[in-house]
């Protein structure tokens, strides 16, 4: 079924109170979803708005990247009319802006791309009321992958994303044929997820754990809520073939865009191997000695519980807990897509949300595109009409959608 992307207001249910027994909207410009879902614009705004959760009463906080065209801090909306769009529409916070954004004990955190804040919220208030406190400071955020996504366990457990600031640890970073700095620095304090206190004020980097490594940049990131431990799908390497003579198409397919459990103590593949899809399994990265088929490098090094197309730039994960949809979403993660900008010669692609099923707790293997739509006829970085960036669940079980391209959030609920 199809719902619009600028739907007509639609009677919904107030936030927090169940899912409306209204119709869908339609609008010439369309959002495709599974037969049965609808979606309703909660938003449209000149920010860009990347992750976002929503509170317990329904109101949503969204960061904002910032930036020379649109401001940074967060975005707070409330609906008061039960219309399912916000009518409520806020600002507040650091104008330098990011990404990442967790609740947790009556706190809003924010991660900003240097570091971690949080805002105390007020029960029925939209805003906080005081300035925010500082949680970790001085996080690395050079060059390429600073942004800082977090995710925090019901222990207080505060994960965060330190994205690796190269593309695959070269001496001369995305330079022709240069190798892999053996063993690869960036490891010790970049690309891997750090573990902080989320109850403890005025950390550094040197407070915090490093949980896990070899994960070149994990944007998407969440905690399962059934044990807390986090998960990650990780933004793979690129330029195969500029770097290293493979074919444009080969390049385009690989490497795989992997899903992991994100284990305590675990070393994943970066830099020194990546996943193929043609081959199934990890393969030594060529900075590496790699020749696209042996495996030398990749022995103790996790490998992928899902892999992903290649370049589709994995942007949020959510766990769905909710009722409101049907079983087969009810055990599962749902994943946004950014969207590729390096598939060349073969199309972009990308742009959409998927959901992945569990059974028992453990991934299937299995994923389906759940919402398409968003890139319209002419998917790329600069042309697509919308990317989606963030998700969270409402407490109507809702899956709430953001769009870091032209500043829209969705709200795709069934009537």
């Amino acid at each position: 079924m199809k719902a619009g992307l600028a739907a007509a207001v639609i009677a919904l249910s107030a936030p927090g109170t169940g899912i409306s027994q209204q119709p869908c909207g339609s609008d010439p410009a369309e959002l495709d979803l599974p037969e049965g879902f609808c979606a309703v614009v909660v938003v449209e705004t000149a920010a860009r708005p990347r992750h976002v959760v929503v509170r317990r009463n329904g109101d949503v906080y969204a960061a904002l990247r910032g930036g020379r065209e649109a401001g940074g801090g967060i975005l707070a909306l409330r609906d008061t009319t039960g219309d399912g769009r916000a009518d409520i529409v806020e600002r507040f916070g650091d104008e330098r802006g990011g990404t990442g954004v967790a609740l947790h004990q009556g706190f809003l955190y924010f991660g900003r791309d240097d570091a971690v804040l949080r805002y105390r919220l007020t029960p029925r208030e939209l805003l906080p009321s005081r300035e925010p406190e500082i949680v970790v400071s001085g996080l690395p955020a050079d060059r390429s992958h600073a942004a800082k996504s977090i995710a925090i366990s019901g222990d207080g457990s505060l994960f965060v994303n330190i994205g690796s600031p190269s593309n695959s640890c070269q001496e001369e970073d995305r330079g022709r044929r240069s190798p892999g700095i053996d063993p690869c620095t960036e490891l010790a304090n970049r690309a891997g997820i750090w573990r902080f206190d989320a109850n403890r004020l005025d950390q550094t980097p040197d407070d915090g754990e490093r949980w896990a490594t070899g994960l070149r940049n994990t944007v998407a990131l969440a905690v399962d809520p059934s044990d807390g431990q986090p998960y990650g799908v990780v933004h793979g390497r690129d330029q195969l073939h500029q770097s290293w003579g493979y074919s444009e198409e080969s390049s385009a397919e690989k490497p795989s865009e992997e899903f992991h459990r994100i284990e305590r103590g675990r070393k994943y593949s970066w830099p020194y191997c990546y996943h193929d899809p043609t081959v199934g399994s990890l393969v030594t990265a060529p900075e590496y000695g790699g020749d696209g088929s042996d495996s030398r490098r990749c022995e103790g090094l996790s490998e992928p519980l899902i892999a992903f197309p290649a370049h589709w730039a994995p942007n949020a994960l959510v766990f769905y807990e909710g009722h409101a949809f049907p079983d087969p979403y009810r055990d599962g993660v749902f994943i946004a897509f950014h969207g590729s900008w390096n598939r060349a010669p073969l199309p972009q692609e990308g742009y959409n949300v998927v959901f992945a099923r569990f059974e028992d707790g453990q991934p299937t293997g299995t994923w389906e595109v759940f919402a398409g739509g968003f890139a319209g006829d002419d998917p790329g970085p600069r042309t697509a009409l919308h990317r989606p960036t963030g998700l969270a669940v409402g407490p109507d079980g809702s899956l709430y959608i953001t769009d870091d391209r032209r500043g829209t959030i969705w709200r795709v609920f069934r009537p």
